[in-house]
C-alpha cells in the first residue's frame, strides 16, 4: 500500500470523525442511560450511534475489516488473518462524556501489519481535529471552516517538565513513576487527548502505567509518530497491533524528545 492511498482516505476519515461527533453532541445534552458492560467500563447510547455510523460508514470507503470497541466479539482467529484494517474507538473518554466535561474523542485510525498508518482524533465539544497519515506528517484543525496546521513533537524542554496523565486513571505505579521525574507540571486530560498534546509540542510526556486497549492509543500513536515522537512498551519497542489475543496494551510511554532516557524513572 502507498502512502497516497492513505491520504486519499483521509479526508473520507475525517468526515466520518466530524459526523460520528455530531450524532455524539445530540445526545450530550439530553438525558441518557449508562449502562455498565463486562468489563466494569460504562456504555451509552452516544457510543452506540458514533459507533453504527463509522463502521457503516467506512465500509463505504473501503472494503476494510473493522474492529471497534463496541465489537470486540470478533476472535483472534480471525483477526490474526487481518493485515489491513480499520480500528475505532467511536467515544473514547466515555466517563468524561457522562461527567459532560469536553475530554472525549472520536477516534479512527487505519492498522497496516501492526501498525496505526492513518489516524483521526476529532473533538466534538470543541470541533478540533488531529489527523496523520504515513509519511505525510501530523495536522492539528481548529474547526472544519479553518484551514490544518502541520505539528510537531517538542525536542528539548526546559527545566519544568510538562507531563499528561489521565483524568480518570491513577494508578500508584504511576504515582511512583511521577515521584521519580525531574521536576514537572502535571495536566489531567482524559481521551487520546493525552497524545494529541505530546503530538502538538504542548506536553513532553505522557505515561500510561495503566490499562489501556488498542483503540484506545491506535489513532492517536499515529499521529504521535507522524509528528516526530514515539510510542513505547517499557521495554522500549514500539506498540504493536492485533498480535495476540488480548486487546490489551502494555503499560506505554509517549513523548517528543527521543534523546533523552525516559525509562530509566521506570
Amino acid at each position: 500500500m502507498s502512502n497516497n492511498h492513505y491520504v486519499s482516505l483521509l479526508e473520507s476519515v475525517n468526515t466520518i470523525a466530524e459526523q460520528a461527533g455530531e450524532k455524539i453532541m445530540e445526545i450530550y445534552g439530553n438525558r441518557f442511560d449508562v449502562e455498565i458492560k463486562q468489563d466494569n467500563s460504562p456504555l451509552t447510547e452516544a457510543d452506540l450511534a458514533a459507533h453504527n455510523h463509522i463502521v457503516n460508514s467506512l465500509a463505504d470507503i473501503a472494503g476494510y475489516p473493522i474492529l471497534s470497541e463496541e465489537s470486540t466479539e470478533i476472535s483472534f482467529a480471525v483477526r490474526s488473518k487481518w493485515e489491513t484494517y480499520w480500528l475505532v474507538d467511536p467515544l473514547d473518554g466515555t466517563k468524561e462524556f457522562i461527567k459532560r466535561n469536553s475530554d472525549f474523542t472520536v477516534n479512527i485510525a487505519l492498522i497496516h501489519q501492526h501498525k496505526p498508518v492513518l489516524g483521526s482524533v476529532f473533538v466534538p465539544v470543541t470541533k478540533q481535529l488531529y489527523f496523520a497519515a504515513k509519511g505525510e506528517g501530523a495536522f492539528e484543525q481548529k474547526t472544519f471552516d479553518k484551514p490544518a496546521r502541520k505539528i510537531s513533537v517538542k525536542k528539548n524542554f526546559s527545566d519544568k517538565l510538562v507531563v499528561v496523565g489521565s483524568r480518570s486513571h491513577i494508578t500508584e505505579q504511576l504515582k511512583n513513576f511521577l515521584e521519580k521525574l525531574p521536576p514537572h507540571e502535571l495536566i489531567s486530560i482524559g481521551s487520546s487527548l493525552k497524545m494529541c498534546l505530546v503530538a502538538e509540542g504542548l506536553a513532553d510526556l505522557y505515561p500510561r502505567i495503566g490499562l489501556t486497549s488498542e483503540w484506545d492509543t491506535a489513532a492517536g500513536q499515529c499521529i504521535v509518530e507522524q509528528a516526530g515522537g514515539e510510542v513505547i512498551d517499557l521495554k522500549g519497542n514500539v506498540l504493536l497491533y492485533n498480535t495476540k489475543e488480548s486487546l490489551l496494551n502494555p503499560y506505554f510511554l509517549v513523548f517528543g524528545n527521543n534523546n533523552y532516557d525516559w525509562l530509566q524513572f521506570v
